[in-house]
């Protein structure tokens, strides 16, 4: 499914990032092209604790333009797979909930990216850099569940009693660390970590308290709302209790390593 961008909704911050990038001098710009591969991982109602629990992976694909040896502008798409179950947990109250839920993450977004240290691959004196970033963007969420040996889409069965179906789409800001190293020629290898700040708490299609029961018109979406039974016997799903954590929203993770070329013109940035 493509990701639709609504550059009304990106922050503030991104729409600056982009200006500067349409400004800058052309004469003070190389282009760079890489890929990256690593893990995901999320924060949310079924892990609200450990920011570095992996549940699955991630690849992704870029295109930078670096104005000076500190400061670039990457266009990023990433995809990533996140996860969680109650029945895994050491925590007795999320086993007793036993929601569970897969979500595959596609994020379109804009990073600008600033260099600790002058860094030019092939022309510079320093090999590696330290870096942060920090962005803007979107991506498109669809959690799912295995119930019976088979996958559902958790969106349109609304299991908390939502009036409407929850966005397929979430504004993210991108932000994290890294280290980059100019192993050989114009070729940088790096290491990353980055969190993504969402604005929904849908992730994982749990957030609030669970529904009355009788007001599903659908057997699959009341079977969906409250799984706790299926372990135990009893379910503990009574309308207005608990469901979720009540944090306001999910926060996902991409880390690991990346490759890039760097096309470096004779008459660089660095003159």
């Amino acid at each position: 499914m493509p990701v639709i961008i609504n550059f009304a909704l990106m922050p503030k911050f991104t729409i600056a990032v982009l200006l500067l990038f349409i400004s800058a001098r052309v004469n003070a710009q190389t282009w760079e092209v890489g890929g990256s591969l690593g893990g995901a991982a999320y924060i949310g109602d079924l892990n609200n604790s450990n920011p570095v629990k992996f549940s699955g992976g991630s690849a992704g694909i870029f295109v930078a333009r670096n104005f000076n040896p500190y400061l670039g502008v990457k266009i990023n798409y990433a995809y990533g797979k996140i996860s969680g179950d109650d029945s895994k947990s050491n925590i007795q109250q999320f086993r007793d909930r036993n929601l569970s839920f897969v979500d595959p993450l596609k994020e379109l977004s804009l990073q600008l990216e600033f260099n600790f240290m002058k860094y030019i691959p092939d022309a510079g004196k320093n090999k590696y850099t330290p870096y942060i970033y920090i962005g803007g963007g979107i991506t498109s969420f669809a959690p799912r569940a295995l119930y019976e040996g088979k996958f559902y889409g958790l969106r349109q069965l609304r299991t908390e009693g939502q009036p409407k179906e929850y966005s397929k789409n979430a504004i993210v800001i991108p932000y994290g660390a890294g280290i980059k190293y100019n192993f050989t020629g114009k070729w940088t290898v790096g290491a990353n970590v980055g969190y993504r700040y969402t604005n929904t708490d849908y992730l994982d299609d749990v957030s609030g308290v669970y529904a009355d029961k009788s007001t599903f018109a659908k057997p699959l979406a009341r079977a969906m709302s409250d799984r706790s039974g299926e372990r135990t016997g009893t379910y503990i799903g009574a309308a207005g209790s608990q469901r979720g954590d009540f944090r306001a929203k999910d926060i996902y993770m991409f880390a690991g390593f990346t490759i890039s070329y760097t096309f470096v013109p004779q008459r660089c940035y660095f003159e």
